[in-house]
């Protein structure tokens, strides 16, 4: 009898002592809960005492900085040098490029900017320009040899044929620019720096043609003149030949009556 007793006893303070570890188990998941959901930062929608934020405002992008063994996450209106930012419907996040030397990119493999004293080809970083590149424009970007600074073109020239202005009607306009900046020196690798186009004007004799013109027709006519004047001199001496040598006939002597 006592036996019993005593059983019932000890299953009594079994119960009790479950009760009271549920009860506690359940203040402290509140307790919990209450520490997640107050005291975060501006931005913040959901945080953490022991990793800060964990969960940002839809606009902005958290930010996982590592202090020790914790990741404390921070909510920032964009990423900063060495990160890019991604956008998602749960929460957008800031991810650390993974190319070396670089100080912002566009993705995780693409770099945008290169620390100082690198050159940027090709979304990589460069202690030089590989062969057959170039510093572009004073810039640390890497550009083709193919591509050339060049001013903008000039004013058309006037219409002109064989490097003449007048004498011809159809002939050719002449405009240019000039080489700017070249990759190497080389402007032989650049584009062409003169352009022709057809141009129509109205025939105009050349100065030096009229007067060539002009002594061509007094060189004929002084020809005609003195072609006249021995054709008139060779027709009087004619005239003369023929008067010196005519004969005159005798008349016959009447017979004596």
């Amino acid at each position: 009898m006592q036996l019993g007793l005593f059983l019932v006893v000890v299953f009594l303070s079994l119960m009790d002592l479950t009760g009271s570890s549920k009860v506690v188990k359940g203040k402290r998941q509140r307790r919990i809960s209450t520490e997640v959901s107050q005291g975060c930062a501006k931005g913040c929608d959901l945080c953490s005492e022991f990793n800060g934020c964990l969960k940002c405002s839809p606009k902005l992008f958290i930010l996982l900085e590592r202090n020790d063994i914790r990741q404390i996450g921070i909510c920032l209106p964009s990423c900063p040098l060495g990160y890019f930012g991604v956008r998602n419907p749960d929460m957008n996040k800031c991810i650390k490029c993974k190319i070396e030397n670089c100080e912002a990119c566009f993705s995780r493999n693409f770099c945008t900017k290169c620390k100082e004293g690198l050159y940027l080809h090709k979304g990589r970083c460069y202690s030089t320009c590989p062969d057959g590149y170039s510093a572009a424009n004073g810039t640390m970007e890497c550009s083709s040899p193919a591509q050339c600074e060049l001013s903008e073109w000039g004013p058309w020239g006037p219409c002109a044929k064989k490097r003449k202005l007048c004498g011809f009607k159809k002939g050719n306009e002449e405009r240019s620019r000039k080489v700017l900046q070249a990759p190497s020196g080389d402007v032989s690798v650049c584009p062409a720096t003169t352009e022709l186009r057809k141009c129509t004007v109205q025939k105009n004799q050349c100065p030096e043609g009229k007067r060539k013109r002009k002594e061509e027709q007094d060189n004929t006519n002084g020809n005609r003149n003195q072609k006249d004047t021995k054709d008139a001199k060779s027709g009087t001496k004619k005239r003369k030949g023929q008067q010196r040598g005519t004969v005159v006939p005798m008349t016959p002597a009447s017979p004596a009556q």
